[in-house]
């Protein structure tokens, strides 16, 4: 698969769509998906669609648009969350990649500095002021997570730390996460969320690797890393905020709820429960 990501060129999938390409589109966060679950053909979809390019898949161009409401076809939309859980990885990443086109494309049609109307760059995501030249790419928003661990006692299992969130998915049992701040690398990033949100200070810090998350908004890039606790003997504390539970838990005695096998999260649980 070919999917460039948000910000660069998309492959040359020609000057326009092929009745046969794939046809994504985005209202808000859901997608249209045929009766079975798949995604659906631009020649499927209604005639006059405004479609950009959003890359390739195994060979077929893909193309993304918003669906006038007048006219909204009739099916049934799915979220990017439900889709992510069910499709391959390729088109969940797909998917993922057209709602953050199409969401760039509406929040993104005045000039921030002149308010004259945003033209489209060709082969580019990204947007340009004809009136004083502003140009204006797809940015992204980077977020780091953290899987921590310690040594297990008296030799026992290593000890992986969950968290409980005040939000979102109140009822699983995830790792300590946040976004990047500006003058930050990620490994900064990392320390700094571990810090505040759990006060724990950390040891090695390593990459594990990354994941588009269309869940928490178009644009948003997760990476993950494996880190140690500096202190094996040290607790978590939580602020109440936006953290309201933290747990040290044996990798060989998990809770079962744990995120979604599609997460980057779930990816770096996993790899750290193999590892023992």
């Amino acid at each position: 698969m070919t999917v460039p990501p948000p910000g660069e060129p998309a492959p040359d999938v020609g000057p326009s769509p092929a009745p046969d390409d794939l046809g994504l589109l985005v209202a808000g966060h859901r997608l249209l998906t045929t009766p079975d679950g798949g995604l659906p053909r631009v020649g499927e979809l209604p005639a006059g669609t405004g479609w950009v390019p959003v890359g390739t898949l195994d060979g077929v161009p893909a193309w993304a648009a918003a669906p006038d409401d007048a006219t909204r076809p009739a099916g049934r939309w799915r979220s990017w969350r439900a889709l992510a859980a069910e499709l391959p990885e390729p088109l969940a990443t797909l998917a993922g990649r057209a709602v953050a086109v199409v969401t760039f494309r509406r929040t993104h049609r005045w000039c921030g500095a002149c308010r004259a109307e945003l033209a489209d760059v060709p082969g580019e995501t990204a947007r340009r002021c004809p009136a004083c030249d502003l140009y204006v790419p797809l940015r992204l928003s980077p977020a780091v997570l953290a899987a921590i661990t310690r040594p297990g006692p008296a030799g026992g299992p290593t000890e992986l730390l969950l968290v409980r969130h005040a939000s979102g998915p109140t009822g699983l049992w995830a790792l300590v996460a946040g976004f990047v701040e500006a003058g930050e690398s990620l490994e900064t990033a990392v320390r700094r969320e571990v810090t505040e949100e759990v006060g724990l200070t950390l040891g090695t810090v390593d990459y594990f690797g990354s994941q588009p998350w269309a869940i928490s908004g178009p644009g948003v890039l997760l990476a993950g890393f494996t880190v140690t606790a500096a202190d094996p003997a040290a607790e978590p504390e939580v602020d109440g905020r936006e953290l309201v539970r933290a747990r040290w838990f044996p990798v060989d005695a998990l809770p079962a709820e744990l995120p979604p096998a599609y997460s980057i999260s779930r990816w770096l649980i996993d790899a750290v429960a193999a590892r023992g």
